[in-house]
């Protein structure tokens, strides 16, 4: 049993997460920008945490994520606004990675995308460019820092019920659904073979525990 806190509980993969969490015995905080969101996240076994992020600054961070035993980083912009984007999926993102340290909670699990890398090759005026750029640099800071941390790169999101097979050796991106991203969350939590990987996938024909130790 460990005790996991997730930013960005209101999102659509931490809501299918946290229940697999609760499941097998772990304890999960889950944070959230919005009080009216609080019963929702609730009802999925973790307890609301109501703080947003983005205003955060390092030590008020860092009590938050005092005291757990990992940290997983769901939370986003959600596009659109490239101020805000920066200001969340790279600035958010990477103080929350300079809190875990400071808090000494080395275990950090990112949710990043399959095309996330410096070289993106998205071009500036693509509107998907901030949140490429975004992604790249707080994958790029989660690397250097330190933190036992994984990567979890899923292709494109979809809504279809989960399968439990992934493929960890496509070239390119698909589909996945979210519930598998879930389920593969909770298994890199729960497998130390893992630490310092970046995992993408697709949906597959593997199954997702054989998958991620691979």
């Amino acid at each position: 049993m460990a005790r996991i806190l997730i930013i960005g509980g209101h999102g659509k993969v931490a809501l299918l997460l946290a229940p697999l969490l609760v499941a097998r015995g772990d304890t999960v905080t889950s944070v959230i920008r919005n009080p009216d969101h609080e019963a929702e996240v609730a009802a999925t076994g973790a307890a609301p945490l109501v703080a947003d992020v983005e205003e955060l600054d390092l030590d008020q961070l860092t009590n938050i994520v005092a005291g757990n035993d990992a940290v997983v980083w769901s939370a986003g912009a959600g596009g659109g606004n490239p101020t805000r984007t920066y200001a969340v999926d790279r600035d958010a993102a990477i103080r929350s990675m300079d809190a875990a340290i400071a808090a000494d909670v080395r275990r950090y699990v990112m949710v990043s995308y399959f095309g996330a890398r410096i070289d993106h090759g998205v071009p500036p005026g693509n509107s998907f460019f901030a949140y490429a750029e975004a992604k790249a640099a707080a994958d790029a800071h989660l690397h250097a820092s330190g933190l036992d941390w994984t990567i979890v790169a899923p292709t494109s999101l979809t809504l279809d019920p989960p399968t439990g097979r992934i493929d960890v050796h496509a070239a390119e991106s698909r589909s996945v659904p979210r519930a598998d991203v879930a389920a593969v969350v909770a298994a890199v939590l729960a497998d130390d073979a893992t630490v310092h990987r970046t995992i993408r996938f697709n949906s597959g024909d593997t199954p997702i525990a054989e998958a991620v130790r691979v």
